[in-house]
């Protein structure tokens, strides 16, 4: 346990785990971003529904998950270091007045450095067949009116081979299938461009509509289609 991240189960060399950037909400004591505390429950503080899916596939699918602990207000840690959105200023028209003028070194020597140096040694010490890199998206911007008809997306950058296996399965299962949509890989992708296509390491990122992910009976049937998937992924892989 840590004040930058959390982990859940035991990972088994060649088995699948799981990686959520976006999966809390905290903000530390001593850090005032300067906002409602409505908005720590929004979008723009958390991937909403990533921890308690992480938390089942974790428990229920023995794929353990590295997660964050800090919310993506104070340091989105998937970013990269020099990122404009590493310390956002500004999230979907709402403005972050605590984050101006922060000090972004000590957000990454505190948060950013932390995270995946932990990371790293987790992985390298996993050595997984497949890596989750779980997202959720909201089904409408405040900043931007645009269909957001996706029930998940599959994201990637120049890896793309999981990618081509698992988007006919989720269609086949009837869902409305987002190829790096509604957001590309190619842009947000840097948990997954340093740790998994830096080292030869394949993965599946996933974002999911936030509406569909709510209820502890969304995490559980999600969390059971998303392991099913990944290892059907895993096996033609090979």
């Amino acid at each position: 346990m840590s004040g930058v991240f959390r982990q859940i189960g035991t990972p088994a060399p060649g088995g699948i785990v799981c990686v959520v950037d976006h999966a809390s909400n905290h903000v530390p004591e001593d850090i005032d971003l300067g906002i409602p505390e409505s908005l720590l429950d929004d979008h723009i503080a958390l991937d909403i529904g990533t921890a308690a899916i992480a938390a089942r596939l974790a428990r229920d699918h023995a794929i353990p998950a590295h997660l964050a602990a800090v919310s993506r207000l104070v340091c989105d840690l998937n970013r990269e270091e020099d990122a404009p959105g590493l310390v956002p200023e500004v999230s979907d028209g709402h403005a972050i007045p605590g984050n101006i003028g922060a000090d972004r070194e000590l957000r990454l020597a505190r948060f950013h450095r932390p995270y995946h140096s932990a990371l790293a040694a987790w992985l390298e010490a996993a050595q997984p067949s497949l890596i989750l890199s779980l997202h959720s998206f909201t089904p409408r911007l405040a900043s931007r009116d645009e269909a957001r008809p996706w029930q998940v997306g599959v994201l990637y950058n120049t890896y793309a081979r999981a990618a081509r296996i698992a988007i006919p399965l989720l269609e086949a299962e009837g869902l409305i299938v987002g190829d790096n949509l509604p957001y590309s890989g190619r842009d947000l992708n840097y948990t997954m461009n340093r740790h998994a296509e830096g080292r030869g390491r394949a993965y599946l990122g996933l974002e999911l509509r936030q509406d569909l992910v709510r209820t502890p009976a969304d995490h559980a049937r999600w969390a059971a289609r998303i392991a099913g998937i990944a290892q059907r992924v895993a096996q033609r892989l090979g």
